[in-house]
């Protein structure tokens, strides 16, 4: 059970472990038991992690494009599915959402299917996540709208201030002449931070959601039976600690913060803990590792292409289109699933009820139909905006305009200081089929 310590209001809060990642958890646990490596035999399996990590994706994804809309893999660590790769046809089944279902109760959002149905102790239950993310209309639409205001036009001007001071006081406490992590000193902060104003959360532990968004969003957790009730003990101390904000909260004036909305909500103050749990999951997850995986990207993507680099030294107005391009370019996250709820045909191939549909984000921002040179940033690409990175239709992320914003003020407060970021060192990128991303990017500043 976790200790408690007091916060500066007084407020106790409960003690959770830091420690440790679950990169380094799943890395141990393979390395002990290479007999539990995943498997993968078939051509177009794109559920394995190793082309993520290895950056060699780009290719199988060409060819599946080449192919044809859809796939199917008979066989994989996480079972069988489809692959949707092209644009057109994401948006296609992005636009049915109840022939082909987000919920959770059919399968959820991501390729982990585990079944452990066969190995619970009697009385146990399936642990399931319920997140408005992964729900059908209507409960989706009423829990949307819950947390939607926070993320208003007008809210985003009311943060632009402050999200632009963090930004400047941050890029000024850099240090030059040294190569340092650009994940570990910009990209993770400033998320964090960002996510700690959001939920009115305390500043002195905002290191926590961190470490939560990172073991919630490793798909190849659930691989491993031990490391995936490392997981759910995890989730559960970072439900307790929540748990605790709603009460401080529930007996305060409605703030504009997210926990308060919830609270205030007839449409989610009555949830369950697992799905009090689900949602948080959800806004930790899409609030952290999607900006700040595309943070990293935007240094990485310029320092390979470094005549886009100079075209945004010389013409700061291109910057709100960068943004969309460096996202289109990098695609925090790499996929998401849905669940085929009857027999259907799609694109002439036949889908049977309970089939599992995966759209690959990352291939149809790839779409070479859709994107010229599609392998290449171009700052001044006419269609960026095209870009299929926060999803299409009633799922579309929520919180897609903060983390344009949070995107934009970064490079114009790089340009404001004329920053120019080199890759330096090493770069290390993020192991999962899920969130894509970088572990590690090690730069040195210049100017100029």
């Amino acid at each position: 059970m976790a200790t408690k310590v007091a916060d500066p209001a007084g407020q106790e809060m409960p003690k959770c472990r830091t420690s440790p990642t679950a990169f380094d958890a799943l890395t141990q646990y393979l390395a002990a038991n290479p007999q539990n490596r995943p498997t993968h035999s078939h051509k177009f399996d794109v559920s394995r992690s190793d082309i993520y990590v290895e950056d060699r994706w780009q290719p199988i994804f060409a060819e599946m494009r080449a192919k044809g809309p859809l796939h199917y893999v008979p066989e994989s660590p996480f079972g069988a599915y489809w692959n949707v790769v092209q644009h057109k046809a994401i948006q296609h089944v992005e636009s049915l959402p109840e022939l082909f279902s987000s919920s959770w109760e059919h399968g959820g959002i991501t390729i982990t299917d585990p079944d452990w149905e066969q190995e619970l102790a009697e009385g146990e239950e399936r642990f399931q996540l319920p997140m408005f993310i992964a729900m059908d209309r209507p409960k989706h639409t009423g829990q949307r709208r819950t947390v939607a205001p926070a993320f208003t036009p007008a809210e985003m001007k009311r943060m632009e201030v402050e999200i632009r001071q963090r930004t400047a006081e941050l890029l000024d406490s850099l240090p030059e002449g040294e190569v340092f992590d650009w994940v570990e000193k910009v990209s993770i902060p400033l998320t964090t931070g960002m996510l700690a104003i959001l939920f009115d959360f305390p500043w002195e532990d905002r290191h926590l959601l961190t470490y939560w968004s990172d073991w919630a969003g490793d798909t190849e957790l659930s691989l491993a039976r031990d490391l995936d009730m490392q997981r759910r003990e995890i989730l559960h101390e970072m439900a307790a600690y929540f748990q605790q904000l709603w009460m401080k909260k529930a007996n305060e004036e409605p703030s504009p913060d997210l926990i308060s909305m919830m609270i205030h909500s007839p449409a989610m103050n009555q949830m369950d803990p697992l799905e009090f749990m689900g949602n948080l999951v959800l806004l930790i997850v899409g609030g952290n590792d999607t900006t700040r995986n595309t943070m990293s990207g935007m240094i990485h993507g310029f320092d390979k292409f470094p005549d886009q680099r100079k075209l945004f030294e010389e013409n700061p107005d291109l910057i709100p289109n960068a943004v969309q391009e460096c996202i289109r370019y990098q695609t925090p996250l790499s996929h998401m699933r849905r669940t085929a709820t009857e027999d259907t045909e799609l694109f002439g191939e036949q889908i049977k009820k309970g089939d599992k549909v995966v759209m690959w984000y990352l291939s149809a921002n790839r779409d070479e139909t859709v994107f010229d040179n599609p392998d290449k940033i171009d700052i001044t690409r006419e269609n960026a905006r095209r870009n299929i990175s926060f999803g299409y239709g009633v799922h579309r992320c929520v919180g897609a305009r903060l983390a344009e914003l949070q995107l934009r003020l970064l490079l114009e407060e790089m340009h404001k200081r004329r920053m120019r970021v080199h890759v330096a060192g090493d770069v290390e990128r993020v192991r999962a089929n899920f969130v894509h991303g970088f572990r590690k990017l090690e730069v040195e500043i210049t100017h100029f």
